[in-house]
C-alpha cells in the first residue's frame, strides 16, 4: 500500500511540475509579447514623430522660399512631404506586427493604400516638377 502511495504521489509532483512549467511558459510568452507590443508602439510613435518634424521643416523652408519667390519652392515642398509620408508610412506598416483584429488590420490596410497612392502621386509630381525646372536651372 505505501508503493501506491508514493506512485500516487509521485504522480501528482510530475503534474505539478508540468502543470507550473506550462504556466511558465505562458507567462513568458505574455512577457515577450508585451515587450513587442512596447518596442512596437514606441518605435511608430518615432517614425510619426520624425513624419511630422520633417513636414513642419519642409514647411517653413518652403515658407522663406516663397517669399525669396524661388522657382523651386514646388519641388522642395513636393519632396518634403513624400519624405515626411515615407515616414509615417513606415510607421503603419510596423503597426500591423501588433494588430489582433480583423477590422483594425482592415483600417490599418486601407490608411497604408491611401498614404502610399498619396507618395505615388507626389513622386510623379516631383519628376514633373523636375522636368520644367530643368530648362531653368541650364539658363543660370
Amino acid at each position: 500500500m505505501d508503493d501506491r502511495a508514493d506512485k500516487g504521489y509521485n504522480k501528482r509532483v510530475v503534474k505539478s511540475i508540468v502543470i507550473k512549467g506550462g504556466y511558465a511558459m505562458e507567462a513568458a510568452y505574455q512577457g515577450a509579447e508585451s515587450v513587442l507590443r512596447y518596442i512596437v508602439e514606441f518605435s511608430t510613435l518615432l517614425l510619426e514623430l520624425f513624419g511630422i518634424v520633417i513636414l513642419v521643416f519642409t514647411a517653413i523652408k518652403s515658407f522663406i522660399f516663397w517669399l525669396k519667390k524661388d522657382d523651386s519652392i514646388r519641388l522642395a515642398l513636393a519632396q518634403g512631404i513624400a519624405l515626411a509620408l515615407e515616414f509615417k508610412l513606415g510607421g503603419e506598416v510596423l503597426r500591423t506586427v501588433v494588430v489582433r483584429e480583423w477590422a483594425e488590420l482592415g483600417i490599418l490596410g486601407a490608411i497604408i493604400a491611401l498614404r502610399a497612392t498619396l507618395t505615388f502621386l507626389i513622386h510623379w509630381e516631383i519628376k514633373n516638377e523636375e522636368k520644367a525646372l530643368a530648362p531653368k536651372l541650364k539658363e543660370e
